[in-house]
This record gives C-alpha cells, sequence and structure tokens, in this order.
C-alpha cells in the first residue's frame, strides 16, 4: 500500500472536516509510512509533518505504566502490593479503600477513585500536593470491582515512581524510558516543546469559528500533578518509535515476559467503544479473533490516538489539532488503517428504533466531578449532552473546550442497558447503564467512565 493513498484519505478527511493540521503514522512489516496535511496553526502557519509536536494527552499513560512494570521488573514495586506500601501517606475518603487500593488497581483503572480532582490552582500543584488533596475525590466503588477510567489514578501512579526512585516524575521517566528507548522528541514541559515545532490546539465555537485553545493542553505554569496522566508531548515519528518498542522484546527497559504482560487481560470491560478489556493501561480489542491493544487521548483542543497489533507487527497512530471533530478523524482513519492495510472491518454498532418506555427509564442528569451529562426525550428520539458544570467555567481563569450539543443515542441489541451515540463529535461512542439491585438506574458510563445519576425524570 503506497503513501499516495493514505495521503489522499488523511487530506481528504482533514478537509472535510475542517481540522487544521494533521499527522498521521502506519508502521507495517518494519516500514513507516507517514501522511500530514495542514498547518500548526492560523495565525503563524507551518506545515505539519512527522516531527511536529502535538499533546498525546492520556496516551501518556502508556509511558507511565511501562515505567512502573521496569520498576516491577527491578522488583522495586510489586503489582500486588498495596499504594501505601510506596506512598504510605496516602489517604482517602474512606480508609478501607486507601488500605485496599493495589498498584495493579491504579494501572488497570479499578481502584474505584472518580475522573480526577478538579484544578483549583491553588496550593501545592506537585504529585505530592495532589496526593494531599485525595480525600476530597469521590469513590464511585470499592477497590477491584470494577472499572472506571481515572486520570487521578495515574497520576497516583507517577508518585509511585517519584518515591521509589527518588527522582522527580520527569526525570525519572526520562532514566526509565524516554531516554533508553531514543525517544528525543517526547517531553514533559513548554520549555521543552517551545523550543521544537509544535501545532496549536482549536476549539470550533458555535457559529463555526475556529478558537485557539488556551492553555495549550494540559501544560499549565507551576502544575506537574497531571504529567503521569497526560501531560507529554510527541511527534509522529516518536509515536511510531513508542509502538516498535512495544513490539519488540523491551530493548534493555525491561524483559519482554513484563513488556507483553501489559498485553494481557486483567479485567473485562462492558460496552466500551475504549476496548473490550484493560491488560496493564492498555485497552484491549478483538478483531474477529485479530486481537489489538491502543489508547487515545484528548486535551484542550487536541486528540491522539495510537492503536497496535502484534501478531501483525503493526501500528497506525494519529494526531489532529480541533475539538471535538478531531476524535472522529482520528477514528476514521484507524478505521481505514486497518481495513486497507490488514483487511480487518470494524463494525459499526447498530440501535435498535426508539422505544418510549425505555427511554423515560434514563431521562434525567448525572454527573462526575467537573462534567454534567444530560440524557432527554422529546418522544421520538433519545439524546445524550455532555459538558463542563457551568460553576467549573465561572471559577476559572483559563479557557476550556466548548460542550457536547444533544446528540441522539440508541439502544443496543441484547437485554443490557447498553447504547451507541449516533451523531455529533461522539459519534460511535458506546456506553451502558448502570442499575443497583432493585432494578433502578444508577449511573452512566460514558468513555469508560461513572456519571452518577442525581435527577430523575418528573
Amino acid at each position: 500500500m503506497s503513501q499516495d493513498k493514505l495521503s489522499e484519505f488523511v487530506t481528504s478527511q482533514a478537509t472535510e472536516l475542517g481540522v487544521p493540521g494533521v499527522s498521521v503514522g502506519v508502521l507495517l512489516d518494519g516500514q513507516e509510512i507517514y501522511a500530514s496535511h495542514g498547518v500548526t496553526g492560523l495565525a503563524n502557519p507551518m506545515p505539519v509533518d512527522e516531527k511536529t509536536l502535538f499533546p498525546v494527552a492520556s496516551v501518556s499513560k502508556t509511558f507511565t505504566a511501562t515505567a512502573l512494570m521496569s520498576l516491577v521488573a527491578q522488583g522495586r514495586v510489586d503489582l500486588d502490593a498495596p499504594v501505601r506500601r510506596y506512598v504510605p501517606e496516602l489517604k482517602l475518603a474512606d480508609e478501607q479503600a486507601a488500605a485496599r487500593i493495589t498498584v495493579l488497581n491504579l494501572l488497570n483503572h479499578t481502584a474505584g477513585l472518580d475522573w480526577n480532582l478538579i484544578d483549583d490552582g491553588e496550593g501545592d500543584r506537585s504529585l505530592a500536593g495532589l496526593v494531599e488533596k485525595l480525600p476530597g475525590l469521590p469513590l464511585i466503588a470499592p477497590p477491584g470491582t470494577r472499572a472506571s477510567y481515572s486520570q487521578a489514578g495515574y497520576n497516583l501512579a507517577g508518585r509511585i515512581v517519584e518515591k521509589v526512585t527518588g527522582l522527580p516524575f520527569e526525570q525519572a521517566m526520562a532514566s526509565l524510558v524516554l531516554e533508553p528507548v531514543g525517544l528525543e522528541d517526547t517531553v514533559y514541559g513548554l520549555a521543552e516543546v517551545m523550543v521544537r515545532k509544535f501545532a496549536v490546539g482549536y476549539n470550533r465555537d458555535e457559529d463555526g469559528t475556529l478558537r485557539a485553545a488556551r492553555p495549550w493542553s494540559a501544560f499549565r505554569e507551576g502544575a506537574r500533578g497531571d504529567n503521569p496522566g497526560g501531560g507529554l508531548a510527541s511527534s509522529m515519528s516518536d509515536l511510531l518509535r513508542w509502538a516498535r518498542f512495544q513490539l519488540g522484546d523491551g530493548d534493555g527497559v525491561l524483559p519482554a515476559a513484563d513488556l507483553h504482560r501489559m498485553r494481557e487481560q486483567t479485567v473485562a470491560l462492558r460496552a466500551s467503544t475504549l476496548g473490550d478489556g484493560f491488560g496493564i493501561c492498555w485497552f484491549l480489542h478483538d478483531f474477529d479473533g485479530l486481537r489489538a491493544i491502543g489508547h487515545g487521548g484528548s486535551g484542550n483542543g487536541q486528540f491522539a490516538e495510537l492503536l497496535i497489533v502484534p501478531e501483525r507487527n503493526f501500528a497506525v497512530a494519529c494526531l489532529s489539532n480541533l475539538g471535538p471533530e478531531g476524535y472522529p478523524f482520528n477514528q476514521s482513519v484507524v478505521k481505514w488503517a486497518l481495513e486497507h492495510y490488514l483487511g480487518v472491518t470494524k463494525k459499526s454498532a447498530e440501535p435498535l428504533p426508539y422505544d418510549e418506555g425505555r427511554a423515560q427509564q434514563v431521562v434525567g442528569r448525572y454527573e462526575m466531578d467537573a462534567m454534567n451529562l444530560d440524557i432527554a426525550t422529546d418522544g421520538n428520539r433519545l439524546t445524550l449532552r455532555v459538558g463542563i458544570k457551568p460553576e467549573i467555567r465561572a471559577a476559572s481563569d483559563e479557557d476550556m473546550p466548548p460542550d457536547y450539543p444533544a446528540a441522539s443515542i440508541g439502544f443496543l441489541p441484547g437485554d443490557g442497558d447498553d447504547y451507541v451515540i449516533t451523531e455529533g463529535g461522539l459519534d460511535g461512542q458506546r456506553g451502558y447503564f448502570s442499575r443497583d439491585t432493585n432494578g433502578t438506574i444508577t449511573g452512566v458510563d460514558l468513555a469508560g467512565r461513572l456519571f452518577g445519576r442525581v435527577t430523575r425524570a418528573s
């Protein structure tokens, strides 16, 4: 498959969706294929290429997890040990949970921690400062009982890296992973980003105007607490180098057995577009018997996606700089690459016709720490709207991405409460509604995160 075909598709999709700049890479049987389109920024445009830096957001978690696994291989960390063995000062809203959470619970998102602490811009914004604030984070389930994607859990995992190595997190990551793998353009912090070519993020206003996203991704002056969960910036060439490493034998960073252990399922996921289960950090996928691992990331006006198919020595990565259209762009490229390079077709979920009775059961408001999710019906269709809480917007002096407007959703076939979003920036996302032992709807999962129900239809 030539580079021309990939470039043609990338340009067509980016143009159709209006994404200012994108970078795509494919690794196939050792050959690297790149396709870029557009510019780094509208005010000071430079052509995007495979060396342009984008925030990779939550793809950063794969680096943090790999570093921790290297410490496991060295005998310095035990995955089944309580986190307090390494962070004895850990306190949570529930003492029993604080004592029980293990390192593995953090890495496969089964610690029972809510999504994240709201950054109020006050106090110590380091990882140590984050740990001090964790008693204020809601707990959504006992440790080990369910998976719910948690940024706070990975930031706590980063504190383990600091405590075990005795180094600041960024220095430890450079020593454990970034330098040994040869990732020269995978960096933390604006000081490193600014000396390289980088892409500006954009959000689309309601009138269609593109507005530069500020701050640049997760990078805030004096804030380091989110680096383990989402603080890296990288180039497409480095992302493919990272994929090569994950497909290899550990390259002296850790033994192959420990690296490949990260691909083994530790917990199943239900009705999730993100994957069929978690390994150690990685989302696991099964495409009609072909197994893959992957991780995505979303920042302020920036989206990243990385998918690796070990048995075919294949990887595809996408970076884009527009919200929310960057997400469907990345997904379309991954789907195209799987079909054209591997002959694998990702099947789209087909919802059932609208059912008023089922719709009325789930209508209401759901929430997590910083976001509201509203399910509504007009008698003809069921819709989902999700966005940042107004009080969070009002209290912040930073630019935030726009909310996702109401989009149609439909229940999926089967006896459960699984659903799929069928339009808008989250088109194709799957999730499910949770019930208690009495059969009452208590929450909704979206993008691996649990939103608890707070109001019902009157």
